[in-house]
């Protein structure tokens, strides 16, 4: 490793603030005559997403052939912390054969609601699960040399807006729900690096949030990687080096470079500051740099098949009625939808995988049965939602002479796309009606799901049988074949709840607010932490899956009655498998504080496990429990405090499937006084339909609710979103000018899910936000000149512009 300082001592001022940006849309400067030398960072996370064409575009089209590993939503529904090592050791390797050093993901943002766009990238509801997952993908990627970059920090939970967007969100919610999956993964495996989100957080843009960055990510978590903006996140390029904000990208903004060196000169940043911030950039390249080995490759039929096992433990069986699955090879199959031969097995958007090799469940499940034993017919288009009537009956007749009916079903792709939130929790119309009229000419009917957030199921009393399949990657077709036959036992449970229907989850009022706040009312209540607390009937509840096996919970013990808060629980049992397959069971811990004074969610994951168990073969677990277990965040201590009192200990396979419990006392050592917007009635009695009172949300902030109107001409910002300058002459040409630019750049993929991305982006980019395509060709002075002639101030804005474009050269 090179001596960090004495490269520090020879590098000016200019220098210094330079590394501070991107070198391209790619990789992270290099000074040659320095001997720093430039690293290449591409998109992830559940496969390598690296650009092929010139890094100084925008490019989502022209990508390296990788295998496209199965989906963060699949990943997590897995449960399983080895197989995660090793999906995150695969694309380590990917990421040597290409050259890469460090890759963008994973993605631990909380699923807040189910229509979020961008939740197939994410892991759970959950941020005990997602920081276990996430730890553990960590911890494979970089065990091989290769960086990781924690995303999106923080409180990144929609794509509406998602630039400007204002999350108004409690303090025990934010330390509680929405930072603890992040503190998890930073404090156990250290990414090499933190992306920093787009939104603001109770005000402050989180790219240049010094609570978040310095107090929380660097002081109080002990982050010894840097943190980076996500791609044209940058809002004040000074305020953000300050609160710890190391890398702008993508570069270079000879602009934002220029703002450092000025402060710095100014007086206004300290040297020592900005020096700190190089040292981090330096020690990320030249660790990268030494374990770039052009020369390596990887296995593609290996990755190919843990792909394929990966994707099988993350599909979760729903439902089996009459155990109609698995199916025997000898049965007479019809396969109805044309997701069985066109399969949806990714999400659109930046961690697009351009996979070397796909698998359909059609052409799997006539390797296992032959192609005399399924019939085939598409029962629907993917380019519409409307019912095809010849689809439909051609669908009908396939399936009368069959024994069983499988249908394919799920979200197209136009569905879930990066940049855009669905509007509804319902398949396409079409794939309703084919199955609702389907379960009426057969009593066998059985739904294979691919998507990646919850779907409401209309038809679920009708149908024998469910198996969600998730967005399960390039090897998902066979994966869904396998279980379906029995030559895989499922083994995944939800790591997120499926609804009844979209007016049940907590956040139904308040997703995706807007146009400027979105109000985190729900607080701690989020997912089963909701249902559960106010005994909310839901479709399937957080840690459901159903195996070809069944198991047995016993030997349940705890190791004390009666424990001081800084001494460890140990909580032990007995798992078997009471059937006649082998199969693997994720047992679950929950903590359920019993007379608690802050109000708590009825139950919270503290522990899981998953294990293989042969035919009648017996295990024993044991967890221990520290006191982070049992503690909640204290907003007088700002601290985590453990709170005197009962505890329940609940042990299942689900949160609503408690097969062992037992009950603890803890002593706390800092009982201090609950504050009393930690005692709100309506909080301590949470109402089912989750509405609550805007003085109330207010008493739980401590402060009155932000401004949330939209912004008009007169008022516009650098942050104002392009569509929302729409009522200046200018700010409409503008608009019009930059969709024109995107069809043109879109070219023959002007229909494609990137191109409808990338048209959203457009319309809620805001206005600094032109550097991201423009570059240097747009310094700040022409931006204030353009504001300044929206806001109705032609001439002195024109002048600006002027004067700036005169500087420039």
């Amino acid at each position: 490793m090179q001596n960090i300082s004495d490269i520090l001592a020879q590098m000016t001022l200019e220098e210094k603030a330079s590394l501070c940006s991107g070198g391209d849309f790619w990789h992270l400067k290099g000074i040659p005559h320095l001997g720093i030398p430039s690293i290449l960072i591409t998109d992830g996370p559940h496969g390598l997403r690296k650009e092929d064409g010139d890094p100084t575009q925008i490019g989502l089209d022209h990508t390296a052939p990788a295998t496209c590993f199965p989906t963060a939503s699949a990943l997590a529904a897995s449960w399983n912390r080895e197989l995660v090592f090793e999906v995150g050791q695969a694309l380590a390797k990917e990421c040597k054969s290409e050259g890469v050093s460090v890759i963008l993901g994973p993605g631990v943002n909380i699923k807040r609601s189910p229509l979020c766009g961008r939740n197939f990238e994410y892991f759970s509801e959950d941020p005990y699960l997602s920081g276990g997952i996430a730890k553990t993908y960590i911890h494979g990627v970089q065990s091989l040399g290769i960086g990781t970059s924690l995303k999106h920090y923080a409180v990144n939970n929609q794509e509406y807006r998602r630039m400007t967007i204002n999350a108004v969100v409690d303090e025990r919610a934010l330390r509680e729900i929405y930072l603890a999956g992040f503190e998890i993964a930073v404090k156990d495996a250290q990414p090499w690096t933190v992306m920093g989100a787009y939104n603001q957080v109770n005000g402050t843009y989180a790219c240049e949030h010094p609570d978040l960055l310095e107090a929380i990510l660097q002081d109080e978590w002990d982050h010894q990687g840097l943190a980076i903006t996500d791609w044209g996140a940058m809002n004040q390029r000074v305020e953000a080096l300050s609160a710890g904000l190391a890398v702008e990208m993508p570069g270079p903004n000879p602009g934002n470079d220029a703002s450092i060196a000025s402060a710095v000169k100014a007086g206004k940043l300290e040297e020592e500051v900005l020096d700190q911030v190089v040292e981090k950039i330096l020690l990320l390249i030249f660790k990268a740099h030494e374990n770039i080995d052009e020369s390596f490759q990887y296995d593609r039929d290996e990755h190919h098949a843990l792909a394929r096992r990966a994707a099988g433990e993350g599909a979760v069986l729903l439902k089996n009625s009459r155990q109609v699955l698995p199916l025997g090879k000898e049965i007479q199959v019809a396969l109805i939808g044309e997701m069985a031969r066109t399969p949806r097995f990714q999400g659109a958007g930046s961690s697009l995988v351009n996979p070397y090799r796909v698998e359909s469940i059609y052409e799997e499940m006539i390797k296992i049965a032959g192609e005399e034993r399924i019939r085939f017919a598409p029962g629907y288009s993917l380019d519409k939602e409307e019912v095809d009537p010849d689809l439909l009956q051609d669908a009908l007749a396939t399936a009368r002479d069959a024994d069983l009916v499988v249908v394919c079903a799920g979200l197209p792709e136009i569905f879930e796309i990066e940049g855009l939130d669905r509007q509804h929790m319902a398949l396409p119309e079409d794939q309703n009606q084919l199955i609702e009229t389907l379960t009426g000419v057969h009593d066998q009917v059985v739904v294979v799901l691919s998507n990646g957030a919850p779907v409401e199921m209309p038809w679920i009393d009708r149908v024998q049988a469910v198996l969600e399949g998730y967005l399960g990657g390039q090897a998902g077709g066979g994966a869904v074949a396998d279980i379906l036959y029995g030559i895989t036992n499922p083994s995944g449970k939800l790591a997120e709840t499926f609804p009844f229907r979209l007016e049940d989850t907590p956040c139904d009022d308040y997703f995706p607010g807007g146009p400027r706040t979105v109000e985190y009312r729900e607080s701690l209540l989020v997912g089963y932490r909701f249902y559960d607390s106010v005994g909310k009937e839901v479709l399937f509840p957080f840690g459901h899956g159903l195996s070809y096996t069944s198991f047995a919970y016993s030997d349940f013990f705890l190791s004390a009655a009666r424990i001081d808060e800084q001494e460890r629980l140990k909580v032990s049992l007995t798992v078997k498998n009471t059937g006649e397959r082998m199969g693997k069971e994720i047992v679950q811990l929950y903590i359920s504080p019993v007379e608690p004074t802050a109000f708590r969610p009825v139950k919270e994951l503290k522990a899981f496990t998953k294990l293989a168990l042969g035919p009648g073969e017996e295990k024993e677990i044991v967890f221990e429990l520290d006191r982070r277990a049992f503690a909640h965040y204290s907003t007088s201590l700002k601290d985590w405090q453990v709170e005197s009192g009962e505890y329940q200990v609940l042990v299942g396979a689900s949160s609503r499937d408690i097969r062992c419990q037992g009950s603890i006392w803890i002593q706390g050592r800092s009982d201090h006084a609950i504050p009393r917007r930690d005692r709100l009635p309506a909080y301590l009695n949470f109402p089912a339909n989750a509405r609550i009172p805007r003085e109330d949300f207010e008493h739980l902030l401590g402060r009155p609710l932000p401004e949330n109107l939209a912004e008009e001409k007169g008022t516009y910002t650098l942050n104002t979103p392009i569509n929302d300058l729409r009522g200046s002459l200018l700010g409409r040409l503008l608009a019009r000018y930059l969709h024109n630019q995107v069809e043109k750049m879109m070219g023959d993929h002007s229909q494609s899910p990137n191109a409808i991305m990338v048209r959203s982006m457009i319309g809620s980019l805001p206005l600094r936000g032109l550097a991201l395509f423009a570059g240097d060709r747009v310094n700040p002075g022409m931006m204030e000149g353009l504001l300044t002639m929206m806001n109705g101030h032609f001439f002195q804005g024109l002048i600006k512009i002027l004067r700036s474009s005169r500087n420039q050269r």
